[in-house]
């Protein structure tokens, strides 16, 4: 058994690669390394969760550490209840994946990510327990063995912390579809806008442990749009399976990605004054259009690899309060110290009801969208793509033909013997044709096995595809992210200048 860390944990098939065994194992790793006296732990509603998480509070009471169980409770309640109790927190959940799989993520005091360093060293002691080298120190027994605790009001208190984000304000009558995505969120995500005020129609609120994210959710937008404008409600909103991501829909059934909400968000907080050091921090994959928007109203934009911890580390090193992915992981860092995908609920219910107009009138101008193709080719030999010279020609050639007008990425996946090649142009066949060109000549480099392509031509299937892009990049681990690679945004993408 192995396990890595990628962007957002170790993640897995439960019970087949990421076992109780390893969960154990991984739960004393973890107490080993943070040597914490108590830990807090949640999960999401799979029906592996409660599994691994006996499994992982086991490892970790094993080695001394006291075990809180938080029940159901979202990825970012774990996160703010880390931070209100400068606590470690643990959360087993896979997120926006479909329910036979399961992860566990490790949260540092305070509710921030671990650190690189930490992480590195809780797999060396990992590696050293899965081979049976680590049993050599004594474990504590009598009452040096760690306690299994638990606090289920724990909910209540993240509740009351979403609501103070609104300074009092309400959203009163506000006509809101809500997709939890039978997920953590099921209980917790429509009392909150409920009490903000909101009049709630709940979709996909009914988790039985195998339903988390099927067909539902953020990753199924069209659900949420079908439902609102049934409803004629005001907008809808579409949680993942650990509510750290929200996607939007306005009345007439639009798609309203990450993308498009960082533009509106960064835009009002500039206006009101509350915009750190007037920039935010999005990742290599966030459209085009996006930075062009933001040029326009003389907000900076800072780039970063896929995985929203890397958007976390550059607003902590530059002190910004904004970013975020196009898949709708968005971080308010004077709010929250994740991304939470209730709280950007709620904010933009705040947004819409200040500005008094539509979330489609907004939207609408927040930014122009530039078509974005993307496509993941299978490979016989990814790792030689930074040395493939007929690859990086033709990318050239792309670019060059794009003259600023789009721009064009390349990256070969860590976890799987995959090229993913997204190009952005003026127009969807532009994107598709340069796209086609340039898997083509991966191919022939690298030894072609199978090819999956997903355009993102209208707004509605730009949120999927887009949100399936930064998925399959979040699960990078961290040498991939330096294997990242991006210029300039409005001059295309090259491998001279790589982002680390």
């Amino acid at each position: 058994m192995e396990a890595r860390f990628g962007t957002d944990g170790v993640r897995g098939v439960a019970n087949s690669e990421l076992t109780p065994e390893l969960a154990l194992a991984l739960g004393r790793a973890a107490a080993r390394v943070i040597r914490a006296e108590r830990f807090l732990i949640g999960r999401d509603t799979r029906r592996s969760g409660t599994m691994l998480q006996a499994a992982t509070s086991a490892g970790l009471a094993s080695e001394g550490a006291d075990v809180v169980d938080l029940g159901v409770l979202p990825t970012p309640g774990v996160a703010w209840a880390s931070s209100h109790h400068n606590l470690p927190g643990v959360v087993v959940s896979a997120s926006h994946n479909p329910f036979h799989d399961n992860g566990v993520k490790l949260i540092s005091p305070g509710g921030l990510k671990l650190e690189d360093e930490v992480e590195r060293a809780i797999e060396r002691e990992l590696d050293d327990l899965l081979a049976g080298e680590g049993d050599s120190r004594a474990r504590p027994s009598g009452d040096g063995v760690g306690r299994l605790l638990s606090d289920l009001e724990a909910g209540e208190g993240y509740m009351d912390h979403l609501i103070s984000a609104l300074e009092h304000r309400r959203i009163d009558g506000m006509r809101v579809v809500l997709d939890v995505a039978n997920g953590a969120s099921a209980a917790i995500a429509p009392r909150v806008l409920s009490r903000a005020g909101a009049e709630v129609t709940l979709l996909a609120g009914e988790p039985n442990g195998s339903n988390i994210n099927d067909r539902c959710g953020s990753t199924f937008p069209e659900n949420v749009a079908e439902a609102v404008v049934a409803a004629g409600a005001e907008l809808g909103l579409a949680l993942d399976g650990d509510a750290d991501r929200l996607v939007a829909v306005d009345h007439l059934g639009r798609v309203v990605d990450g993308d498009v909400l960082l533009a509106m968000f960064a835009v009002d907080m500039a206006e009101r004054g509350r915009l750190a050091g007037n920039a935010i921090a999005v990742t290599v994959m966030s459209n085009l259009g996006l930075h062009r928007a933001m040029s326009a109203r003389g907000i900076q934009v800072r780039q970063t690899p896929v995985g929203d911890r890397h958007v976390l580390k550059a607003l902590a090193q530059d002190g910004l309060v904004l970013g975020g992915e196009q898949s709708g992981h968005l971080v308010f860092r004077h709010l929250a110290t994740t991304g939470d995908g209730i709280l950007t609920a709620l904010l933009l219910c705040d947004l819409v009801r200040r500005s008094g107009l539509s979330l489609a009138d907004l939207a609408g101008p927040a930014m122009v969208r530039f078509p974005q193709h993307l496509a993941s080719v299978t490979v016989d030999h990814p790792d030689r793509l930074d040395s493939a010279e007929a690859i990086w020609a033709e990318v050239a050639s792309v670019e060059a033909e794009l003259a600023g007008s789009g721009r064009v990425l390349l990256r070969a996946s860590g976890t799987e013997p995959v090229v993913r090649v997204m190009v952005e142009a003026q127009s969807e066949d532009e994107a598709r044709s340069h796209v086609e060109r340039l898997c083509s000549v991966v191919c022939d480099s690298l030894g072609r096995q199978s090819a999956d392509s997903g355009s993102s031509g209208s707004l509605g299937r730009q949120s999927a595809h887009s949100g399936k892009a930064s998925e399959s990049a979040g699960s990078m681990d961290g040498a991939e992210a330096g294997n990242q690679v991006a210029a300039d945004p409005s001059a295309g993408f090259s491998r001279a200048t790589a982002i680390q």
